[in-house]
């Protein structure tokens, strides 16, 4: 973590269909810290995503949300950290995690992309390395009344969140911008030891 420059990917599916859906949430982080952080968008640019650039606490930030959807996003972010020549490893991706609970959060330094195909992409673009900083936001998977697993699961992600769970979202967003704040300042063992004490 030698460089004060950073690049922090959330992962999405760019339209207004797919707009505060659970598979979005990581667009959602974003937003938070682009206000947050006070860091300025640009919309649409020729890296296929939307980006920010700006300072925050001494470091070099640069927000992106990649529009290719979910699958190719690897083909935004790779253009993007090699264009602002950040190393790789001060990228940081964000995205939903199907396989934690609603509003858990899980750093990581590394690891597979499990199921999840916008990290798949990640990593492909990266030469296969693994060894990527993540933020994972727990969506859960759906039930029925019994609490078993229930219904498709594409579905359930690609639907919005409830009334009570955008209620809970808010805190659960500005959690997340002040792990990754956390982790950029202090270090990403850090950050794991605070914000995944409950594993």
């Amino acid at each position: 973590m030698s460089s004060d420059k950073w690049l922090l990917v959330g992962l999405g599916n760019p339209g207004k269909q797919y707009e505060k859906t659970r598979h979005n949430v990581g667009f959602q982080v974003i937003h938070r810290l682009a206000k947050q952080w006070e860091i300025p968008g640009k919309g649409e640019t020729r890296f296929r995503g939307v980006l920010g650039q700006g300072m925050h606490n001494g470091n070099k930030i640069i927000l992106l949300q990649p529009t290719t959807y979910m699958n190719l996003s690897g083909e935004s972010a790779r253009p993007v950290l090699d264009y602002f020549d950040v190393p790789e490893e001060n990228l940081i991706v964000i995205y939903d995690d199907k396989d934690l609970p609603f509003g858990k959060i899980r750093i990581r330094a590394k690891g597979s992309a499990g199921s999840h195909n916008g990290m798949k992409s990640i990593i492909q673009h990266m030469g296969g390395n693994q060894q990527i900083t993540r933020l994972k936001i727990g969506i859960g998977v759906p039930t029925d009344a019994t609490g078993q697993k229930a219904g498709r699961l594409r579905d359930y992600v690609l639907q919005k969140f409830t009334p009570d769970e955008e209620v809970e979202l808010e805190n659960i967003l500005d959690t997340c911008v002040a792990a990754l704040n956390m982790l950029i300042n202090k270090g990403v063992e850090a950050a794991m030891t605070t914000y995944n004490a409950s594993e």
